[in-house]
């Protein structure tokens, strides 16, 4: 995970005056989980082999492809701040399983080219052995969930794989719609992001039969789930290349209707014709989010993402006691939102 300080954003996105503290009470909470860390991604590496050759490779191929890890990572310090005092690495594995399982299915059904810098698994391995592995992926993690999370963890991650799947569907459906309303942007990225980081900032609460703290730490990990995901689309518009490896305006070019973009629909009403008569140039994509970022849309779309942040950490301190836990997934939250730079 990137834990770097950001630097203020030409574009008018500006570094929040208290980043470098997050960062540190999140290095320090990261510190903490430091042992269940590496267990986890020794773990999440077994539960990715298989007798099966074609699936070993594909998973040794996802595994190899790196990742933020913000999965297992919000998991542990859930699972500790309400109390967990066993071993977690295993349970840590359950959420990222199901993430890396739904990447395989997303990248085939979106016909993506690339996944961290690396073509895409479905173009080296092909399309019928990843969507397989994918399902492998994702049978793993329910069994993983059910033998340390318990009955009602693996029954709520039940729930988390309808809805991601559905998510996938709706946002199907609505490719290249430039005039999808805002609430089914809402949906989308609820079901398709913030529900499975709901789950894991739960799991933890279940594993240790704290069931007083599994609503307000569900609730907490939604809102971060969808200011996760409302932040990474700002970083399309707005982020640097350098520390994102994505090159601004890949969502324009695919006609993705994501919160930057509508707001700036909202505030330019030229721009939605601008873009439809626009071709995929380096220079025509520049210039389109170039003119997304005078409108102050992706700034705006921040603030948004830093209410559902505040509103998730309200329900945190409701859910579970002050310890260094819980100050690092305050600091976590935070972190989701400042990496814009």
């Amino acid at each position: 995970m990137d834990l770097s300080v950001s630097r203020p954003h030409a574009g008018g996105l500006h570094h929040h005056p208290h980043t470098r503290s997050r960062v540190s009470a999140l290095m320090g909470g990261t510190a903490l989980m430091a042992d269940d860390l590496r267990l986890a991604e020794g773990h999440l590496r077994t539960m990715l082999q298989s007798c099966v050759p074609a699936v070993a490779d594909i998973g040794r191929y996802l595994a190899d492809s790196g990742g933020k890890r913000l999965r297992p990572l919000l998991t542990g310090l859930s699972a500790r701040a309400a109390g967990h005092a066993g071993d977690i690495s295993r349970l840590m594995c359950a959420g990222e399983l199901l993430h890396l399982g739904s990447l395989l299915h997303d990248d085939v059904v979106d016909g993506a080219s690339k996944r961290r810098g690396r073509p895409a698994a479905h173009l080296v391995h092909g399309n019928a052995g990843v969507i397989l592995t994918g399902d492998v992926c994702l049978a793993r993690s329910v069994q993983v969930a059910g033998e340390e999370g318990g009955h009602m963890a693996v029954l709520a991650l039940t729930r988390v794989v309808a809805e991601m799947s559905e998510g996938e569907v709706i946002q199907l459906l609505n490719r290249e719609n430039l005039s999808l309303p805002r609430a089914v942007y809402d949906d989308i990225i609820e079901r398709k992001s913030a529900a499975l980081i709901s789950w894991c900032a739960a799991a933890g609460a279940w594993a240790a039969g704290n069931d007083d703290a599994v609503d307000g730490l569900s609730r907490f990990g939604r809102a971060v789930g969808i200011a996760f995901q409302i932040t990474d689309d700002v970083l399309d518009y707005a982020g640097d290349a350098e520390i994102t490896g994505k090159r601004p305006g890949r969502d324009l070019v695919e006609r993705k209707a994501t919160l930057p973009l509508l707001l700036a629909l909202d505030h330019d009403p030229g721009l939605l014709a601008a873009i439809e008569a626009s071709d995929s140039s380096d220079a025509a994509v520049a210039a389109l989010v170039q003119r997304v970022n005078a409108t102050g849309a992706p700034a705006e779309a921040v603030e948004i993402a830093r209410g559902h942040v505040n509103a998730g950490i309200q329900a945190l301190h409701a859910a579970v006691p002050d310890t260094p836990f819980r100050s690092a997934l305050v600091a976590l939250a935070h972190h989701l939102v400042d990496r814009v730079r």
